[in-house]
């Protein structure tokens, strides 16, 4: 399997289904249907073939692996240049499992322009895949921003009343942040004649010149994350988004700030990444306590899931900058857990949209006598959220926990404080919806879940339950890349501290 060239087919696949659907002729309906067959039978091919990532994947090297590398713009030495690690490989899965699962999703709520929307769906594949696997900062650059075209035409074509806001002030706020990156990506290029990752990760760039670089990343990757205060886009955008969008938006793109910093600004930066680690605690100790308050006032389901999300992103990248093993092995743990639960829960909303057509939780209550199946799966889905012990969440939060307790007391104590908030938000949204007595009279004519919807959450559950149990598979991928990572910190700053000293 070396040399077959696995994850240029895994991240182009997509591309080839979406051209299939642009061809496809007949009447509406006949489009309508074969766009989806068509988008459900790609995305499916693409995860099975992920699958071999994870076969293949050997789990005693930090190194980059089932890389592929061809010349591109030969002039400037930039080359198309792809590779997976243990940061990385489970983010590709994550992003090939969710693409299936949100064309299912939207079998029966998109109803116009069937054909351009799922051609927006395979074409964020294959931009979310390749940004995961990119070598080359150019290249990983263009999947980057790439992604917020189809994400932008998702939820200005197909979304809520207050959509065109919602995608304008999406495309705006991240798109500033990226300006500021791609002239930290050129002056990189300036100072070390590159623009392969590997071959950066073993340049010493200048002290006096990172921070600079190190606030230019901070700007692109903050806003993705989102770190308070530039999320303000992201409750916007979650709202107004089709169920769908919601997914991807909280499963994948969330986690592109965050797995911007474990590959960029950690490793290549890591006097500038010491330098700013207290505020980056102090903004992710905002956002875990502040947002959760906020959560705590919202009538609008998806809102108070938005927020939530804001506050358990914060927690990963306290994990992320605390620089031990624990610490960053929980952040990248965290990210994944949350791709699946928020994914689903966002999903366990557009259930209930689908058959009311309002998120307002006050119009719910007692659905537990109509929808007993969906009264489940949401009850997992929610205590998973909290990070009850036995599901993927609190396997991350206490890696987390362990390891901001090793850097910093009071930042640990405080970060610890949002996990009770965390639970009485997402305790009243599920005692609000689906406890008490059903007494609104269009409740009581509400079918519960059909197959359909259950083959969409069966594996969010069963990796839910699977990453709390047995969490082992998951971080013997994670951990030797992590390990490396860690490592490298620590030499870099005992060389540059022992050039301070030798020079006073």
């Amino acid at each position: 399997m070396s040399d077959f060239p696995i994850l240029s087919l895994v991240t182009f696949l997509p591309l080839v289904g979406a051209l299939f659907i642009l061809i496809i002729r007949g009447d509406e309906e006949v489009v309508a249907r074969n766009s989806r067959n068509t988008a459900l039978w790609t995305s499916l091919i693409t995860f099975f073939l992920s699958l071999m990532l994870w076969i293949d994947f050997d789990r005693k090297t930090a190194a980059f692996q089932l890389v592929e590398k061809h010349p591109w713009i030969e002039s400037f030495g930039i080359n198309y240049h792809m590779g997976v690690d243990g940061i990385s490989v489970l983010f590709v899965l994550l992003s090939t499992l969710l693409t299936p699962i949100c064309i299912l999703a939207s079998w029966e709520a998109i109803k116009v322009r069937v054909r351009e929307y799922m051609i927006a769906f395979l074409v964020l594949e294959t931009l979310m895949v390749g940004m995961f696997c990119a070598l080359d900062f150019v290249l990983f650059y263009i999947f980057f921003e790439g992604v917020l075209i189809p994400m932008f035409l998702i939820i200005g074509v197909w979304g809520g009343q207050r959509r065109v806001y919602a995608a304008f002030k999406f495309f705006l706020y991240t798109l500033t942040g990226s300006v500021l990156m791609l002239l930290a990506i050129l002056a990189i290029y300036l100072q070390a004649g590159t623009t392969d990752l590997p071959t950066l990760l073993k340049y010493a760039l200048p002290a006096n010149i990172q921070y600079w670089l190190w606030l230019a990343f901070f700007a692109s990757f903050a806003v993705k994350v989102p770190m308070w205060p530039v999320h303000t886009w992201l409750p916007d955008a979650h709202v107004e988004a089709p169920t769908a969008g919601s997914v991807i938006l909280a499963g994948v793109l969330l986690k592109m700030g965050a797995y911007g910093f474990l590959r960029f600004s950690v490793p290549m930066l890591p006097v500038a990444t010491d330098f700013f680690t207290p505020m980056v605690f102090g903004l992710s100790i905002i956002a875990v306590i502040y947002t959760s308050l906020v959560a705590l006032v919202q009538l609008d389901m998806k809102k108070l899931i938005a927020y939530s999300s804001v506050a358990h992103m914060g927690f990963v990248t306290l994990g992320i900058f605390t620089l031990n093993q624990q610490g960053v092995t929980g952040a990248i743990y965290q990210m994944l857990s949350h791709g699946i639960v928020s994914a689903a829960l966002f999903l366990c909303v557009g259930v209930i949209y689908d058959r009311m057509h309002t998120r307002d939780i006050e119009r719910y209550g007692g659905l537990v006598e109509r929808m007993p199946v969906y009264a489940f799966f949401f009850m997992v889905f929610m205590l998973a959220s909290v990070g009850l012990p036995g599901t993927g969440g609190f396997v991350g939060e206490i890696l987390v926990l362990v390891g901001l307790f090793q850097v910093s007391t009071w930042a640990a104590t405080l970060a610890a404080t949002g996990v009770i908030l965390g639970a009485a938000y997402m305790l009243w949204l599920y005692r609000r919806v689906i406890f008490g007595k059903l007494t609104k009279d269009d409740l009581k004519s509400i079918m519960d879940m059909n197959r359909r919807e259950v083959a969409v959450f069966t594996p969010l559950l069963v990796l839910t339950i699977l990453m709390g149990v047995y969490p082992g598979p998951f971080l013997e991928i994670i951990e030797v890349s992590v390990a490396n990572l860690v490592d490298q910190h620590k030499t870099a700053m005992i060389a540059i501290n022992a050039l301070s000293v030798a020079g006073q």
